[in-house]
Order: C-alpha cells, then sequence, then structure tokens
C-alpha cells in the first residue's frame, strides 16, 4: 500500500534517508492514512540521534521542544515535523513520565512503547506499512486495544485511560474487553494526573461526534467520579416530571449529542442541569420543580471549569448560557427580548437558542420548539433593523450628558439606564432631542449631580 505524503513531509523523509538514517512516519498520521483521512501533522521517528537531526535539518529553523527525550522540530512553511529518535522508556515511578529515557537503533523498540496498536504503526514508501501488534486489524475491526498488558501501559501513564475513552468516542470504536477491564481497574490514579492533560482529553471527547459515548464510558470506568462527581449525581435522578421522560444523565447526554461541536456550548449542555440534583422539590401533587437550578446550575459549572483549568472566556460563556437557558419559558415580547439580547450579545443569543431548542427536544418526546423558532426570527429581525436594544445604541451617550452639566460618575450610567428603558417600550423616542428633554424632566438638576447650571 502507498499513501501520498505531502512534499514538505517527504523532504524530511527523504534527507535523513540520503544520510545513511533509517525514517518513517509514525503513530496517528498512519492510523488516519488507513482509515482514507488527511493526517492533521506528521510525525517522523529515526535511527538518527537529535544531535544527527539539528545538524542535518542546519538549514531549517529547528527547535528543541524536547531534545532529551529526542524530539527535534524542523520548522517548515508548509508546517513543523516533529522528528523522534527511536527510544526506550526507563522505569515509570509517578504513572506519567519515564526517570529516562534510552535511543535506540531499532523501530520496534519505539513501537513498543505506544499506547495503542493503532497508534503503533509506521509508514515509509520503500517499506510499506510495518505493524508489529496488529493495529491494521484493531483499525478493521474498530478496536482500541493496548500494546501489550494494557496495566503496564497506564501504569505508565495514566492519562491513556482517558486517551482510550477519546479514541473510542472520536472513530466510534469499541474499547477491548482486557484493556476495558484495566481501564475500570486503575481510573482511580487519574487523580495523579494533573488536571490540564485531562482537560486536553476531556474537551477533545467533547467536541468529537457523539460525545454521549465518550461521557458515558468514563461514567463506566469510574473516570467521572475522580474529576467530574458533580456529574455522578445526575446519573439515575428521577425528575419526577410529566415534561421529563429520562433522569438527568440521560437528558444531559442527549443534549450534548444535539448541540453543534461548540466546545463551549457542548459545556453548556453538559452542565445546564447540574444543579437539578440540589434544588429538588416536590409539590403536593407530586411532581418535581427545580426552582433556581439554573443559578445554582451557572454557579458550579463556573467551579468545576476552573478546577478543570478552562480560560476564563470558557468560564463566563458557559456559565452566561446555563443561567440563561430556562429563558426558554418566559413569555417574552419584543422589550424582554431585546433585554435578553443585550446580555447575551448577538453571537451567544443563537448559542442560547442552540442549547434551549436542543434542551427542549430532549425532554419528552411530544416536545414542540415552534415557540423558539419563531422567537428566533424575531431576534434576526430585531437585529436586521437595527433596533435599540443597548445603552451603546441610543441617539446619546455619557459625553453628551456630561455636556449638559452632569457630574461623570454614578449618575450618567442611572440616566441611560432610564433612556434605555423608554427607548425599549418606544423606540421612537431615540432621537437625540427627545432623549435630552427625558433626562432633564426626569433627573432635575442638583448641587448633587451638576458641575455647573444650564
Amino acid at each position: 500500500m502507498e499513501f501520498t505524503i505531502p512534499a514538505y513531509v517527504e523532504r524530511v523523509l527523504d534527507k535523513l534517508k540520503e544520510n545513511g538514517f533509517s525514517a518513517y512516519i509514525v503513530g496517528g498520521s498512519v492510523r488516519d492514512m488507513l482509515l482514507g483521512k488527511t493526517p492533521s501533522d506528521y510525525d517522523v521517528a529515526t535511527d538518527a540521534l537529535p544531535g544527527e537531526i539539528e545538524e542535518l535539518f542546519g538549514e531549517y529553523k529547528t527547535i528543541q521542544v524536547g531534545k532529551k527525550f529526542g524530539t527535534i522540530v524542523v520548522v517548515q512553511k508548509e508546517g513543523n515535523i516533529e522528528v523522534t529518535t527511536f527510544r526506550q522508556d526507563g522505569e515509570y515511578i509517578d504513572g506519567r513520565r519515564p526517570e529516562e529515557v534510552f535511543f535506540s537503533k531499532n523501530l520496534k523498540d519505539d513501537l513498543s512503547r505506544r499506547d495503542f496498536t493503532i497508534n503503533a504503526m509506521a509508514y515509509n514508501k520503500e517499506t510499506g506499512i510495518i505493524d508489529y501488534f496488529n493495529g491494521a486489524e484493531d483499525l478493521k475491526y474498530n478496536i482500541i486495544k493496548t500494546v501489550g498488558k494494557p496495566e503496564d501501559r497506564f501504569k505508565e501513564d495514566y492519562l491513556r485511560i482517558i486517551r482510550a475513552v477519546r479514541f473510542a468516542t472520536q472513530l466510534g470504536f469499541t474499547i477491548e474487553e482486557n484493556t476495558l477491564n484495566a481501564c475500570k481497574l486503575y481510573s482511580k490514579y487519574l487523580s495523579n494526573i494533573s488536571m490540564e492533560r485531562i482537560q486536553e482529553e476531556f474537551f477533545k471527547i467533547m467536541t468529537s461526534d457523539k460525545p454521549s459515548l465518550g461521557i458515558r464510558l468514563l461514567k463506566d470506568i469510574g473516570a467521572l467520579e475522580v474529576f467530574l462527581p458533580e456529574l455522578m449525581e445526575a446519573v439515575g435522578f428521577n425528575q419526577r416530571n410529566p415534561h421529563h421522560e429520562n433522569d438527568v444523565f440521560d437528558h444531559t447526554l442527549c443534549v450534548i449529542d444535539r448541540v453543534e461541536p461548540i466546545l463551549h456550548l457542548r459545556l453548556a449542555a453538559l452542565f445546564h442541569d447540574i444543579g437539578k440534583p440540589h434544588t429538588l422539590t416536590i409539590d403536593e401533587e407530586g411532581v418535581g420543580h427545580f426552582y433556581g437550578h439554573d443559578k445554582l446550575g451557572a454557579k458550579m459549572s463556573k467551579a468545576i471549569l476552573k478546577r478543570l483549568k478552562a480560560s476564563n472566556e470558557i468560564i463566563d460563556k458557559v456559565s452566561l448560557l446555563i443561567d440563561r437557558h430556562m429563558t426558554q419559558h418566559a413569555n417574552l415580547k419584543a422589550k424582554g427580548l431585546k433585554r435578553l439580547l443585550a446580555r447575551m450579545g448577538e453571537e451567544e443569543i443563537f448559542t442560547l437558542l442552540k442549547l434551549q431548542k436542543a434542551d427542549r427536544s430532549c425532554s419528552n418526546r411530544n416536545a414542540k420548539i415552534d415557540d423558539l423558532i419563531e422567537r428566533e426570527e424575531k431576534i434576526k429581525e430585531i437585529i436586521e433593523r437595527k433596533e435599540p436594544y443597548s445603552t451603546k445604541h441610543l441617539a446619546i451617550n455619557g459625553d453628551d450628558l456630561i455636556k449638559l452639566g452632569y457630574n461623570e460618575g454614578r449618575i450618567i450610567g442611572e440616566i441611560l439606564n432610564y433612556l434605555l428603558k423608554r427607548v425599549l417600550e418606544d423606540p421612537d423616542l431615540n432621537e437625540k432631542e427627545k432623549l435630552i428633554q427625558i433626562a432633564k424632566e426626569q433627573f432635575k438638576m442638583s448641587e448633587k449631580w451638576i458641575v455647573k447650571s444650564f
């Protein structure tokens, strides 16, 4: 079998081979090519030592990303190539990294230290595919299986447990029985792994085609209990409400699959009902209600995402979506829609609607989203017509008020907010002279508010 390799990758392979070294494309790039996908990047393994790699590629910019581990990055305009010396790992002490690395002249040594069989293949045009561990067969039968004993591979790096789930989710594969059992046995040791590393794999699961597969797997192997225990409280939690057919966990899995693979939207879908187990009340008819679960969920999501080392931008966007997701049940007129639009912004208002439509459609088989579709159209009309919905859209601003004689400070904001309230009620008032007159009438000049008299 022969693959089409980009010219900038071939240059690296050819340079190494011309100078007497072995060189292969390895890992995920081989896996992706066998799947008929174009790899996002290409890694090269060679028997050349790091110093020899740097010398050979002296005409290029090189980066010592992990020179002591044998990796040199060769920078080219078309893309960077990680070139790594064949290696064997020493003993793993902390379940994260080897104590030392030994360079090797043997490709099999290098491939035998990799995590899963589908990632342990090599390729070049002269030799074709080298597959010591039957990775191509596992790829054919949709199996995630460790190279060698799963206990050994997971003890080397417990993050591989989540990586197994991630690959199974992204590819739609099944984790082989012995590998799965080892995942269950060692998942408790994920507490030894940094949250940054867990977050990277977890976010890849969340943006896969069907993230529910990964979340359910993480639950089944005990990983959720380690880094997302709050979500475990949703498992089997009966909502006791005729509008909800599933428990909170299964409802959540439905919602995350139905929204687009936008990270903060998927995370908001995952955590939107996380406050429900803490807010259940039962009315006289035995029906469950969850008053305030949106506010509590927003607060909980902030704490969880902070623990996961998410960016402040992600944390703010997710918590805002959760905080506002119950507005789907409010009978908002034009004024209310404009206030919501002002709070969310022109981009996130539609993200919120995506969450709300998925939330509603996953509640029960008879659920309708016609009103949300109608709301979406009304919001589009407000934006297209450039109808004012924020103080920045007023025909008057803070500088205008200061020129009228009002002091800088809180009073400026109070006046603008009052004027916005009036404009939301009657858009025809949004003219400068009209707003000046309203301001003068409502906020009479006093020594507290003015610098000078009219």
